[in-house]
């Protein structure tokens, strides 16, 4: 599943690539992609219009245009972003920018909406399992603070709260938005934290070290290509054993997801 680092590349390859560009014409015929808007409404809103910035806040995207229109998308469980045959996470290393062409593997019938340019290139989103969304002017009320730019005193009242799992409360996307899974996993290893501890027993020197670890987490995701290149993740499967010390990982359900840490060094 896209987390932060897959949606920020996403919005810099839309930076990149997509703006100043105007639209031609707009396929926003599945309807339930595109709910709750009604097919022609999107392209009603868009057609004409020039993209002119793309933003970000943890796994939302929203795209302004030079009118009235915010065109909003989010990946879902698999979605994808493709502007002219580029993706945000195939090649790695600026090669979307220069245009080659690996993301085409996946079939076009994954195409669920798409915008044409008056020069003939294309914004797609690309979803295999049909879970992303789009949609105008998207509400964000419900968002908490981006997990990449949170201040330390946001993050301590977000997350250092309540009876929840730290790992649960972590991946809340009302608290903090933007940790998914693997992210979770990933800083809560770094920060040396047991996912299963109560979130408000937490001292403000643990969570400022959990912060740090997350925004490090993030970086690096970004810089790589993805969550998956965490540094403990490939350790994340059975019979396999901590990569700092050596001891077996464990591995539970918390907060409906599974998950996995060191027993060692993560402790409550």
């Amino acid at each position: 599943m896209p987390e932060l680092p897959e949606v920020e590349r996403a919005r810099a390859l839309l930076e990149r690539a997509a703006l100043g560009r105007r639209i031609a014409s707009v396929d926003d015929t599945d309807a339930f992609v595109c709910r709750p808007h009604r097919p022609g409404e999107i392209a009603a809103a868009l057609e004409g219009a020039m993209l002119v910035s793309a933003h970000r806040r943890g796994k939302a995207m929203w795209v302004e245009t030079d009118g009235e229109a915010v065109l909003g998308l989010h990946l879902g469980m698999a979605g994808r972003i493709v502007v002219d045959d580029a993706t945000e996470g195939d090649p790695p290393d600026g090669a979307e920018a220069r245009g080659d062409k690996a993301a085409t593997a996946h079939p076009r019938g994954w195409d669920r909406f798409t915008l044409t340019f008056a020069d003939g290139g294309r914004l797609v989103l690309r979803d295999k399992r049909r879970l992303g969304r789009v949609r105008l002017d998207p509400d964000l009320a419900g968002v908490g603070p981006d997990a990449a730019e949170v201040s330390r005193e946001a993050f301590r009242a977000a997350v250092g709260a309540g009876r929840a799992p730290l790992k649960a409360r972590l991946m809340d996307q009302s608290a903090i938005a933007g940790v998914g899974n693997l992210l979770a996993d990933e800083s809560l290893w770094r920060a040396r934290l047991d996912p299963r501890r109560p979130a408000g027993e937490l001292a403000d020197h643990e969570l400022d070290r959990l912060r740090r670890m997350l925004r490090a987490a993030t970086r690096d995701a970004i810089r790589r290509g993805g969550v998956h290149t965490g540094e403990v993740i490939p350790f994340r499967r059975r019979g396999a054993a901590c990569p700092r010390c050596g001891a077996p990982m464990e591995r539970a359900t918390i907060g409906g997801r599974t998950t996995w840490w060191c027993p060692q060094e993560q402790r409550v």
